[in-house]
């Protein structure tokens, strides 16, 4: 199958791609425009989850990638195939495949591994990562209030966290908590349906709406030792953010990216004065804007996944992506919604949902600010923040 090169790629990045990656990115394209596409309005506008897709999803076979060593420019690329079309499903997806199966796939134990994770790469069992607290957001591991505590052959968790995604309904959650014993960081998973085990989904959001997030609350929740992740603390876990946020970049392009075609495809036949709005000069001037943000941070998060792949890639490097292309989306939305008047309000127009979407992608897995500080610190050698 032939691989289309998109509109917004306009240096054809694209090419980078083996034969067979395009395959594979092919196969995804097709999935999301045919089967997500015509439904992520309605998902969105109701804020519920179309769990049938989940099969579809399955079937793709693509959560395997990272465990069988793909490249993490065919992965990134993935993630804004995805958010070019619909955000919240590529939320979705990033959830169960990069932190709850990357954080198996990566610290779980023999038990996990043998039990748990086979059934997550063939989307069988959907994971969710609870980290995030109410009270804990940039400050997450000082100021982390859910504990633990070893008793006989298990651990007893208490405490609480927000805004997890696909907590509603997934089979295994990662939980996160502070040892009392060493005040060391310590993950465990959780299964759906353990005891003392509450997720209550978060209402009236402005963005990311299809996905479901949650508040958790763990009471006396009782898990087994077999259920204790081999993490040695949080700096483990910043080493797997590190890796997502990397994805998160990847995914605001993809926003920008869809934003762009839906607005350009507007302009050419929306006709004022009796010509297609595209032939004037402020709209040609906005368009170009536009492609000029998409086109420097595609190049930004390939070269990002180019030294992933070559192994020499830092904290600073996926910060920097994270705040630049999340910034220069939040301009691309608003240009695209400039550039449809009063029909970029309407979901029926493609443009709106990616303008609210934006939002939530702008702050999570760390907001602009504080990933500025992480690549302020590298190229000063001064931290500003403890």
């Amino acid at each position: 199958m032939a691989l289309e090169q998109l509109s917004g790629d306009f240096y054809n990045f694209q090419s980078l791609l083996t034969g067979e990656e395009q395959q594979i990115v092919a196969r995804v394209r097709t999935f999301m425009e045919e089967k997500v596409g015509p439904r992520a309005n309605d998902a969105w506008a109701a804020a519920e989850f179309p769990f049938d897709l989940i099969p579809g999803f399955a079937a793709l076979d693509i959560v395997k990638l990272s465990h069988e060593g793909a490249r993490s420019l065919l992965t990134g690329w993935i993630a804004m195939e995805m958010s070019r079309v619909d955000p919240s499903h590529s939320t979705f997806f990033g959830v169960h495949s990069g932190l709850a199966t990357g954080t198996i796939r990566t610290f779980g134990s023999d038990y996990m591994k043998a039990n748990m994770l086979p059934a997550m790469l063939r989307m069988e069992k959907i994971g969710a990562f609870a980290l995030t607290e109410p009270e804990g957001g940039s400050d997450v591991s000082g100021g982390m209030r859910t504990v633990a505590r070893r008793d006989g052959d298990g651990w007893v968790i208490n405490g609480a966290k927000r805004w997890i995604g696909n907590a509603t309904f997934a089979d295994l959650i990662v939980v996160w908590a502070r040892d009392e014993a060493d005040n060391k960081v310590k993950g465990f998973v959780v299964e759906k349906g353990t005891p003392g085990f509450t997720a209550t989904k978060i209402e009236r959001k402005m963005a990311l709406r299809t996905v479901q997030n949650a508040d958790i609350v763990l009471k006396d929740c009782r898990v087994p030792a077999t259920h204790q992740l081999t993490s040695k603390g949080f700096r483990d876990t910043a080493e797997l953010l590190r890796r997502t946020r990397a994805g998160v970049a990847w995914s605001s392009v993809g926003i920008m990216m869809g934003a762009y075609e839906n607005a350009l495809a507007y302009t050419q036949v929306r006709k004022q004065f009796g010509k297609p709005i595209a032939s004037y000069q402020l709209v040609q001037d906005l368009l170009v804007r536009m492609l000029g943000n998409i086109t420097a941070c595609l190049g930004l998060v390939v070269r990002l996944a180019q030294s992933q792949d070559e192994g020499v890639y830092r904290d600073e490097h996926s910060a920097l992506a994270k705040a630049t292309c999340t910034y220069r989306m939040r301009e691309v939305v608003g240009w695209a919604r400039e550039l449809l008047g009063g029909n970029g309000i309407v979901l029926d127009y493609n443009v709106g949902r990616f303008v609210a979407d934006a939002e939530a992608i702008y702050s999570y897995e760390g907001t602009r600010e504080m990933n500025s500080l992480v690549t302020g610190r590298a190229i000063t050698g001064l931290s500003a923040f403890v």
